[in-house]
């Protein structure tokens, strides 16, 4: 039994606004079994406010504190080494950074910006990047699952501009190693008494294990048939629901 468990919400815990069958409830066995939970996110559309107040509403059982962002990391990571940033992100996210100062940038902040990821956008962010500013950014999803539908993501613009710049991004969300070591630092456990519970085969499953955790993937959100063999041999369950079934009967 691990003693944390990290998980992903957009495709295990809901899908468009809507919790999946079961997982509202598996979230409370879990709070009530007293594991350390996180509820982790590479999200670039909503400030960690947001998604707190998001699931709250869905009726999951949670505090602020256990909510950990990839935008609330590069946050951090901005006001310790005192950046200033250009932001190409969504217009939801902005309340995420409106207290920093961003004249004269001297860091790239990328992140799902929606129809602001244009050619004007884009190259003024290369500009930056030429004259020496890191790139930083949530993470290098190909894709999210939107109403049925898989749309592109934030890593294919990621992969332009490191290629366009010759450099490479920071990734403060998943599937970097960094981000699961910050989440693990903050609920206080080693990587092998967590469990990472993912939709995404790539940056929540095969990253977690990089990063020493164990994983489960689950047959929900952008899960496809035949992520089972990318798996590396772990678990597979239809739902969160059925693994936490499986969990708690081995108390």
């Amino acid at each position: 039994m691990p003693r944390a468990i990290l998980l992903d919400i957009s495709g295990v815990l809901h899908e468009d606004g809507e919790p999946l069958d079961g997982a509202v409830a598996a979230v409370e066995r879990l709070q009530d079994a007293g594991l350390v939970l996180r509820f982790v996110t590479n999200t670039s559309r909503r400030t960690g406010d947001a998604v707190h107040d998001s699931l709250t509403r869905l009726g999951f059982s949670l505090s602020r504190d256990q909510v950990f962002t990839a935008p609330g990391a590069i946050r951090q990571h901005l006001l310790r080494e005192r950046l200033r940033p250009y932001l190409l992100i969504h217009r939801d996210l902005e309340p995420e950074f409106a207290d920093l100062d961003d004249h004269a940038p001297d860091a790239v902040v990328l992140g799902d910006a929606e129809e602001r990821l244009d050619y004007h956008h884009l190259d003024a962010a290369f500009q930056l990047l030429q004259q020496g500013a890191p790139l930083l950014t949530v993470g290098t999803n190909r894709c999210f699952r939107q109403q049925g539908t898989l749309h592109l993501d934030v890593g294919p613009f990621v992969r332009a501009l490191e290629y366009a710049a010759e450099l490479q991004a920071t990734v403060f969300g998943k599937p970097s190693g960094d981000f699961f070591r910050a989440v693990l630092d903050d609920a206080g456990v080693k990587p092998e008494e967590a469990l990472m519970v993912g939709d995404d085969v790539e940056c929540d499953v095969v990253a977690a294990l990089d990063a020493g955790l164990t994983a489960c993937l689950v047959r929900s959100g952008k899960y496809r048939s035949g992520d089972e063999d990318k798996a590396r041999g772990a678990r597979v369950e239809p739902d969160l629901a059925s693994l936490v079934d499986h969990l708690l009967s081995r108390q």
